[in-house]
């Protein structure tokens, strides 16, 4: 089918004064009045288009199984799950694994580990390498979700997408990446690789941590948005987008040691752009991604 002049002058002008998605956001909402929500259909929107911020949790929550596809036992399951916090919660404070001036992102750690039977015999035991991810998951969600008890679900269900859908695709991204920044710019990537960077990137920051730490709120949530509605190769469009982004930065370092100190701490004042180019080369490269690895 053809392009609809009308409907693209529509969707500019909307652009120009501010509401950007406004077919979409009504398709949303159309789906979300459904009794039953339909996840196949929430996860293509999601994959396709920015989630409106006001819709967002909810959504999330669906797609990670927090909440049942139907409406009506939405407050009933809140009301469970607020009262499991709300008891683990109390059992921590017990036996002395939190206190009332626990920051909250330990908090969420120490509920996570007593549920999933991790909880170490003391809590002055140095923290595993997964207790570090689930912190800076749990640090940057705060961010995003006001109430406790949804953000801990929202962390938890997260890092166990993370641990186990994704167990076997996400130590294959730093070869995708590898692929894809062949493709799109050889010679920064002969750089790289003169310099021996290409092992020394931040892979955990940026693949295990999902970039938590690494780009800020407004510029997350719309890749986790494609992450948790069923694609983590997202996450190697955006590492590229930022080497594209910084190149000549990059190329003026002569040292991995450098080179990963920089990309550990990039410049926030573009990362919005940056996103809007990597989901721009994932659709380029992945087409309409479906929701899969």
């Amino acid at each position: 089918m053809a392009d609809d002049p009308q409907r693209n002058f529509r969707s500019v002008y909307y652009e120009k004064v501010g509401f950007r998605g406004v077919e979409e956001k009504k398709s949303l909402e159309i789906l979300l009045k459904d009794d039953r929500l339909d996840i196949e259909k929430l996860c293509t929107f999601s994959q396709r288009f920015p989630l409106p911020s006001m819709f967002r949790t909810l959504v999330w929550k669906v797609l990670l199984g927090i909440l049942p596809p139907h409406h009506d036992s939405h407050a009933f399951v809140m009301k469970y799950r607020k009262e499991q916090y709300g008891d683990v919660y109390r059992a921590l404070q017990v036996i002395r694994f939190i206190t009332d001036s626990t920051p909250q992102a330990e908090v969420f750690l120490r509920i996570y580990q007593l549920e999933s039977g991790k909880l170490p015999q003391n809590p002055s035991f140095p923290l595993q390498s997964e207790d570090e991810i689930f912190l800076a998951i749990a640090k940057a969600m705060e961010e995003m979700v006001e109430d406790s008890v949804d953000c801990y679900w929202l962390v938890s269900s997260f890092v166990k997408q993370l641990n186990h859908r994704y167990k076997e695709a996400l130590p294959q991204l730093p070869k995708l990446l590898e692929q894809i920044l062949s493709l799109e710019d050889s010679r920064l990537l002969a750089y790289l690789k003169s310099c021996s960077a290409m092992g020394q990137l931040p892979y955990n920051l940026w693949f295990r941590k999902c970039f938590a730490g690494c780009l800020p709120e407004s510029s997350l949530q719309r890749v986790w948005d494609k992450v948790i509605s069923g694609s983590c190769k997202i996450l190697v469009f955006v590492a590229v987008e930022i080497l594209l982004t910084f190149k000549m930065k990059l190329m003026a370092l002569t040292s991995a040691e450098k080179i990963e100190q920089f990309l550990e701490n990039i410049p926030q004042d573009n990362t919005d752009a940056i996103v809007s180019k990597a989901i721009e080369l994932w659709h380029k490269h992945c087409g309409t991604p479906g929701h899969s690895v």
